[in-house]
């Protein structure tokens, strides 16, 4: 039973939407910070001609733009050379040979210092370009490659011909950015293939992939041996295995696992089922390996491609002159498996595939999970968005749609940068992408519209009684000509294969091509001329005519059969147009038009979502994101971005009660930005955190001081709205002495919803604990009164401060002051400006036995510390959540911002979940977690705390994160709205005593919070999870991160100790820190802090070992 349950488990397919995040998460971390998560060196692209070649070029470019290349990542388009079709294989050399002279033209010095570099070969040749081959080889053996075969046209999905298929939309997780450009499937493909980065780690190689598939598969888990091609299979029945590539494995490597590695010992292409008996081709289950196109060569493979691609230049020339082609997936890959190679010796360059190549080995690694997504057809798009991908589709992206009362539009249309006219009709799952349409149109339903663009009430057609109806399940598209004005309206129906003949079953629009003929009055040569019937298909039929707009839509409906079809008039005109077929049109795009045309139209449907959000709007959207877009309209594109800004001011005015001015500062500072104003945009950032400190003051308390930051206004007025105090108590304050002692906190998840102005405008929650350290209290405060006045100021780092003029404590505060905490705390509560001061002194004193940006609040506890005493000796309101609400206003006063949890997880005892509520005042509710004495003695066994001996202020990672989210960044939005809810839950799994749930809980916070924040972690952090994650259910640093201190969550007890012994005696988490030493003078190496069986266990070398003791914090009974 449980070896079948293993089975079914193994064969399930990748899950769509986690492994498309996942990818996602990983391609957006791997861009921000390459250092950290490797991305690849170089991204190559194939093209079928120069022409189509600028076009990947701009589309590279435009994905670099978008965040989705890193800005280190060299990108190339190469074309098939004189733009003539020479095969996969061979497109796979010559693409390797461009990027090796590119990169010796752009780092010529590090190649001609190789060359003195010494060597294990010595028969390398020419590279047959002048440029010596040794120092090409040397340099890209070392690179990390991406070619992405994108090239030859797409018969079988002719609409995506001008834009290329691997460019085709793809609106997956569009959601999830709705104010950015539409996800194309390279995106996608971009996403899966950052995650296979990881296999060839330090190793150069190339890594292959097909721009018609995307492969949906955990590719973090890929297995590469070393020094050899690899080539990435799935299990696959035998009647889709017969129109593919089918590999053979050797069965001697076929564990029962859900994925593995074993040396291929045959290739077939589209066998039959006799084939794949006698080849030993089945699987036990009854299916077979399907070759998914994705191949990976890393090594001494590698190093022998990249000798035969730099040498190959008169091989190409040769099969060109032959006019022969060699695919990539019959013949190349055929080097690597012995039993092909008499077979592949009489092929073209097969023998000196076999000879450079020959001398290693392929693998194939089975990767069950695998979900093969293949976009070869047009149905194949619909059936991808409609079906099991329809859960995560963007139905309406970037689009401009009118009312339901004035258009019918179905619900389940996908409807993407276009703008829709009122008085269009759209039916069921039909798919309308970078087009205008007019209300001259109806369409059908499961129909594709791409790239149209219907003349507006301007042009004669629109009071011409004509109204154009695609029926359903057609495609219908537009391409400018070489040459031409006129943008050329192309048609087929969904299901014709443009490559069937005539006399094989071939159809137009739906219909065969003899009732084609016969309804029109047409003959064969009128559209193939003298070809012969084999030769005469879609592909080659020269249909579509150039002429008047309106005459084209006209002739369309008549060849469509949806017009009178006797009328001669259509006739006379189709016939004397000049008329072009598919394949003449693919080679007489205007690449560049079409590329300069489709960016202006994002451009205007983005300015207009901006001066709709301006003139209506409350300012939901990033218009930070959508003014991008408008910058690249060519000319006017800052014209109207300055346009923009002169409506700040009316939104401002019509919006002042329910719009918050630091949203209003941000969109003004985005505008000021756009039109390159830098000296304003500085002015006006100002305001933007002088806004949000005003929005935080007025939510602690009514009435509270509008002008908080105004240093000059400071003293004119009294604090007393917020703590009144009695000048009486002037004799028993001058013997008063007050010391507050609070914990430190540890985060389970929820932070960052407590942060000004989420907290201020949304709903957040957060689940932490206090932890003492060595049974102590590290954090703390002595307030004492003095008989003489002035206020006396000592640190535990022994600054030391004496002030007797109280004007001198006044915001703006230095960043290096050591007490701006402490002055503050004072102007918060009031205390400076008290008549008491007058008479008599304070004496404070103030101490955090804990590792400066440690990540465990320090500097917020320290703050309700001093705020706690400085209320208790004042005889002020010193309750835990006024001192909270005080503390968020201190925060920014300090300029260092903040929110509320970390001075709740000092002030309030034991675990709690702590929920806020928006509005005037900020409300607040505590919720005490009853722990059972299971669920704590299960968190002293398992719950580990370590330091990390690096450390980050916080108020760096905040600025950045609050930035963001006063832009309205809808992945920010959406990643704080679900460490939310992952808070709600963590409750109750720990209420449940379910620490598998909560571990579970904290690996998805850890992963949202590098979503945040991509600088949140680290080289060694990464490292020191990487080790630990087959011992723990969850990790994550707490507070913002970026070093500090890390909880690890143990599977057991005893993997808790296990882990403990691992890491001890592992010289990698050993080191000398000097960034530890600068942020805290008592800290000389690293310390690695262990808490678990109710004690801290901290070690600076192998051979030392301290023991401290620390527990859950409940407070003072």
């Amino acid at each position: 039973m449980e070896s079948q349950s293993r089975r079914k488990s193994a064969r399930a397919k990748a899950d769509l939407a986690e492994t498309l995040r996942k990818a996602w998460y990983h391609l957006r971390l791997s861009v921000r910070d390459p250092r950290r998560v490797p991305t690849w060196d170089a991204i190559v692209l194939t093209a079928a001609s120069p022409q189509q070649a600028d076009l990947y070029h701009w589309q590279l470019s435009r994905a670099k733009r978008m965040g989705r290349i890193a800005p280190s990542t060299i990108t190339l388009a190469v074309p098939d050379p004189h733009g003539q079709r020479i095969g996969s294989g061979a497109a796979t050399l010559n693409a390797i040979l461009a990027l090796a002279k590119h990169l010796h033209h752009l780092d010529s010095p590090q190649v001609a210092d190789s060359r003195n570099c010494n060597s294990s070969s010595t028969s390398y040749e020419s590279s047959n370009n002048e440029i010596p081959l040794l120092p090409l080889v040397d340099l890209m053996g070392k690179k990390h490659i991406l070619l992405l075969h994108a090239g030859g046209d797409s018969k079988r999905v002719p609409w995506a011909n001008p834009m290329g298929k691997v460019f085709l939309p793809l609106p997956y997780l569009a959601a999830d950015d709705p104010d950015g450009a539409v996800p194309l499937l390279f995106d996608h493909i971009l996403a899966i293939a950052s995650c296979a980065r990881k296999a060839f780690r330090n190793e150069g190689g190339l890594f292959i992939m097909t721009g018609d598939v995307l492969p949906c598969f955990d590719a973090f888990s890929m297995v590469l041996p070393e020094d050899s091609a690899c080539i990435v299979t799935v299990p696959i029945t035998l009647d889709i295995a017969s129109n593919h590539g089918v590999i053979v494995a050797s069965k001697s490597g076929f564990p029962d696992e859900k994925c593995l590695v074993s040396i291929v010992d045959n290739l077939l292409q589209k066998p039959s089922v006799e084939e794949l008996v006698e080849h030993q081709a089945l699987l036990g289950d009854g299916r077979t390996l399907l070759d998914t196109g994705i191949i990976a060569v890393k090594g001494r493979a590698w190093v022998d491609l990249v000798i035969l691609s730099c040498s190959s230049q008169p091989l190409i020339s040769g099969l060109l002159e032959s006019k022969k082609e060699m695919s990539l997936y019959e013949d190349l890959v055929a080097a690597w498996v012995p039993a092909k190679h008499e077979w592949l010796r009489p092929r073209p360059l097969g023998e000196e595939l076999v000879a450079k190549l020959g001398k290693q080995k392929m693998f194939s690694y089975c990767a069950y999970d695998l979900l093969f997504l293949h976009f070869g057809t047009s149905s194949e798009v619909l059936d991808h968005l409609s079906g099991t991908g329809s859960g995560l589709v963007g139905r309406r992206h970037m689009c401009s749609i009118p009312a339901t009362t004035v258009s019918d539009i179905a619900a389940s249309a996908i409807i993407i940068s276009s703008k829709i006219s009122p008085g269009v009709s759209i039916g069921e799952d039909s798919l309308i992408y970078d087009s205008s349409i007019s209300s001259v149109f109806q369409i059908g339903s499961q129909s594709i519209v791409v790239g149209v663009h219907v003349p507006g009430a301007q042009s004669s057609m629109a009071v011409s009684s004509f109204r154009f109806m695609l029926p359903d399940r057609h495609c219908l598209w537009e391409v400018p000509l070489v040459g031409w004005a006129e943008r050329v309206i192309v048609y087929c129906g969904l299901h014709d294969n443009p490559k069937h003949s005539l006399s094989k079953d071939g159809t137009f629009c739906g219909k065969p091509w003899k009732k084609v003929l016969d309804d029109l009055g047409i003959q064969d040569t009128d559209l193939w001329g003298s070809k012969e019937a084999k030769d005469k298909c879609l592909w080659n039929a020269k249909v579509f005519p150039v002429c008047l707009y309106s005459e084209m839509l006209q002739l369309a409906s008549w060849l469509m059969g949806l017009s009178n079809q006797e009328d001669e008039t259509l006739q006379l005109l189709w016939r004397r147009s000049y008329r072009f077929s598919l394949e003449e049109l693919h080679r007489s795009i205007d690449f560049s038009r079409m590329w300069l045309g489709s960016t202006n139209h994002q451009a205007d449907l983005a300015a207009g979502i901006v001066t709709a959000c301006l003139n209506f709007g409350l300012l939901g959207r990033n218009l930070s994101q959508l003014c991008e877009e408008i910058l690249q309209k060519e000319f006017t594109g800052v014209q109207m971005c300055k346009e923009f800004l002169s409506l700040c001011p009316n939104f401002q005015a019509q919006n002042s009660q329910i719009l918050p001015k630091s949203r209003a500062h941000q969109v003004h500072l985005d505008l000021l930005r756009a039109c390159n104003d830098e000296w304003m945009a500085s002015e006006m950032e100002h305001k933007v955190w002088a806004a949000v400190a005003d929005e935080t003051a007025s939510a602690v308390r009514y009435g509270f001081k509008e002008n908080l930051l105004e240093s000059s206004s400071w003293h004119s007025t009294t604090v007393h709205q917020v703590n009144s105090f009695d000048g009486a108590l002037n004799q028993s304050f001058q013997t008063r002495k007050v010391t507050v002692e609070l914990p430190v906190r540890v985060d389970f998840v929820g932070g960052w919803s407590d942060t000004p102005p989420w907290s201020l405008e949304r709903s957040g929650c957060v689940l932490n604990m206090a932890i003492t350290l060595k049974s102590l209290l590290p954090i703390g405060t002595t307030i004492k009164t003095t008989t003489t006045t002035g206020l006396l100021f000592r640190d535990d780092s022994g600054n030391e401060l004496y002030i007797e003029d109280f004007s001198s404590i006044a915001p703006p505060f230095d960043s290096s002051d050591p007490f701006r905490l402490v002055k503050s705390a004072l102007l918060v509560t009031g205390v400076v400006n008290d008549k008491i001061l007058q008479s008599t002194g304070l004496k404070i004193k103030t101490w955090a036995n804990v590792p400066r940006g440690s990540g465990l609040g320090t500097s917020s506890i320290l703050s309700a510390a001093v705020v706690k005493g400085l209320l208790q000796i004042t005889g002020g309101d010193y309750s835990n959540e006024n001192v909270t609400r005080l503390v968020l206003v201190l925060e920014q006063l300090m300029g260092t911002g903040g929110g509320w949890q970390d001075q709740i997880g000092g002030l309030y005892p034991g675990i709690k979940f702590t929920a806020s509520f928006p509005g005037i005042p900020l409300r607040l509710q505590v919720i005490p977690l009853l722990a059972s004495p299971k669920l704590i003695k299960e968190l002293q066994q398992r719950l580990l705390v370590v330091f990390t001996g690096q450390v980050r202020l916080a108020h760096q990672v905040l600025q950045k994160v609050v930035t963001r989210y006063l832009q309205r960044d809808n992945l920010l939005v959406s990643s704080i709205r679900r460490l939310v809810e992952l808070a709600k839950i963590g409750r109750e799994a720990l209420m449940n005593c379910d620490l598998d749930e909560l571990g579970d809980i904290m690996l998805e916070a850890w992963r949202l919070h590098q979503e945040l924040d991509p600088y949140c972690s680290n080289e060694f952090v990464d490292k020191l999870f990487a080790f630990s994650d087959r011992y723990c259910c969850g990790y994550k640093l707490v507070g913002a991160g970026g070093g500090g201190f890390a909880l690890l969550l143990a599977r057991t007890a005893e993997s808790a100790k296990e882990l403990i012994h691992l890491l001890t005696e592992n010289s990698d988490f050993d080191i000398d820190d000097n960034s530890a030493r600068e942020s805290q003078n008592k800290e000389r190496k690293r310390r690695i802090f262990f808490f678990v069986d109710g004690l801290a266990h901290p070690f600076t070398s192998l051979r030392r070992t301290v023991y401290r003791r620390y527990s859950l914090y409940y407070g003072v009974e």
